[in-house]
């Protein structure tokens, strides 16, 4: 089996560390289907869609729901729920209630590890638009509506909806904030609602109450792009590739730079060292609400359901990050649990509360906190898990607690003032400019030093683009915000000491506009 790389932007390779360029490398292992004929990087217009992967057929609703079942397609957003129970649920929902219904693409991708909302998006916008109108056709729905944070991608989807026939099922595209949180399924739709893009905290599921109160059917890019291919090739050819019991390909986000689409069934320790790495001390699957394999789980792992789960961990949206042996685990753990708290909705104490917690403790285990601290640690996961609004407090939890378990002796020495004298390189991406606390050698450095003093070296910024002059900052944040003549911050970064953190926090949560984020 052999890589080909089929098309690139920014630094070639994955080894190591992220590239500044924050560019990416398309390749597939073995036959391209999802990224086919995008070679050197090129977008597919609808001509060169149509001449790579034909007209797409229209099919009934039982038709596609029989195809779903046949090819066993799940949603690649994370939680790998059956695409046909979805489908059944949304017409059940409709005839019920004798109501419309609709269908959301979600193309958000608030994750930093991963990248193919951005690969499919920017490369072949058509795919992922044709699977969504079939669908919705099959359903009978009012409208397709496509979720983005990217401009690059918004600009993209645009092109694409202005290049296809006027006729048909309505397409419209909606950017909302670029959040961690902003693709969870109540966040989604109420943001594409004109709302805030946050969790609702409400039990209801998409396909009883959606986008505007109707049955949706929502997923995410790849599975709308999978149906588009399966349509075209049928149950069987989509069989040719894969595994029985997991049959088509998958797309995997390599190291935040490489998106790759490869067979189901495929050795992981083969994908990584035709991508230019290895296991390193361990690899991260699923992403920041994922956990660790060890380099011997590495070795005997396939990109498949059942292989993960039977050593403990799950493929999520497809994202695998190597960890190399030259950078300090514990440190890019704390990093990485920093800006999940700074992410949060905010909604909940389990978020706004129990998330900084962990990521305080975690800055204490580096500071050679001892056996109290790693006992606090472990007492303050387990205070938020089933207890959030939505899952990031469970999947924050569950990433920490894979590190601890896939790196027990750094964690007791870092514990216990020894550390490992290796530096936090930031192989663990997060958008720019986000966790930086930690960079000094061994996980200590700059992260020990802003600890014992009241400069955090953190700020509380202001996307311009999005501020509309509420001024309710001001009034949570009085030691931090000060408003010019117009009512907005006079400042577009401000500095958060230690003491006016908890404010920052309550600053962002409550900005009506979500134009405060807290950096550095």
């Amino acid at each position: 089996m052999t890589l080909v790389v089929t098309g690139r932007s920014g630094s070639p390779g994955i080894p190591g560390r992220p590239g500044k360029s924050g560019g990416i490398a398309l390749a597939a292992l073995g036959p391209a289907r999802l990224l086919a004929g995008v070679q050197g990087g090129a977008r597919l217009d609808r001509v060169g869609h149509l001449t790579v992967h034909g007209s797409p057929p229209r099919m009934r609703l039982e038709e596609v729901i029989a195809l779903a079942e046949n090819i066993d397609l799940r949603g690649r957003g994370g939680a790998g729920f059956p695409f046909a129970r979805k489908l059944r649920a949304v017409a059940d929902a409709a005839a019920r209630r004798k109501a419309p219904t609709a269908v959301v693409v979600n193309g958000t991708e608030g994750e930093p590890t991963c990248l193919k909302d951005k690969a499919l998006l920017n490369h072949t916008p058509h795919l992922v638009i044709d699977g969504a109108v079939l669908a919705a056709e099959a359903l009978g729905a009012r409208q397709v509506v496509f979720g983005v944070t990217r401009p690059d991608a918004e600009e993209s989807l645009r092109k694409a909806v202005a290049e296809r026939p006027p006729d048909g099922v309505p397409v419209r595209v909606r950017r909302l904030p670029e959040r961690f949180v902003t693709g969870e399924g109540s966040a989604l739709t109420q943001g594409l609602d004109d709302g805030p893009a946050l969790p609702s905290g409400r039990r209801i599921r998409t396909s009883e109450a959606g986008l505007g109160g109707l049955p949706t059917l929502l997923s995410n890019t790849e599975t709308f792009a999978q149906l588009s291919v399966a349509a075209r090739i049928g149950a069987l050819g989509y069989r040719e590739l894969g595994l029985p019991s997991e049959p088509g390909t998958v797309l995997l986000s390599l190291s935040g730079r490489l998106v790759a689409e490869v067979p189901a069934g495929a050795p992981l320790a083969e994908v990584l060292r035709l991508c230019g790495t290895d296991a390193g001390q361990g690899v991260l699957v699923g992403g920041y609400h994922g956990g660790w394999l060890s380099p011997q789980a590495a070795a005997v792992a396939t990109v498949s359901r059942g292989s993960l789960s039977a050593l403990g961990a799950a493929l999520g949206a497809g994202a695998v990050v190597p960890l190399p042996r030259d950078t300090c685990p514990v440190g890019e753990t704390t990093r990485v649990a920093r800006w999940m708290a700074e992410e949060s909705a905010g909604q909940c104490g389990p978020c706004f509360l129990g998330l900084p917690a962990i990521a305080d403790t975690l800055e204490w285990v580096q500071q050679a906190g001892g056996r109290p601290a790693l006992d606090t640690l472990q007492q303050r996961m387990a205070s938020v898990k089933r207890r959030g609004a939505c899952s990031h407090p469970d999947g924050t939890a569950r990433f920490v607690a894979s590190a601890l378990e896939a790196f027990p002796e750094e964690f007791l020495n870092h514990s216990v003032g020894h550390g490992c004298g290796r530096p936090v390189t930031g192989v663990l991406p997060l958008v720019p400019g986000a966790g930086r606390g930690s960079g000094g050698p061994g996980g200590g450095g700059r992260s020990s030093a802003v600890a014992l003093s009241g400069d955090t070296g953190r700020k509380l910024t202001v996307d311009w683009t999005l501020c509309r002059g509420h001024g309710l900052c001001a009034d949570i944040a009085p030691d931090l915000v000060r408003l010019d003549s117009d009512g907005h911050p006079a400042q577009a970064a401000m500095p958060v000491p230690r003491a006016a953190r908890a404010q920052a926090a309550r600053a962002v949560r409550r900005c009506p506009a979500l134009a405060l984020r807290v950096t550095g």
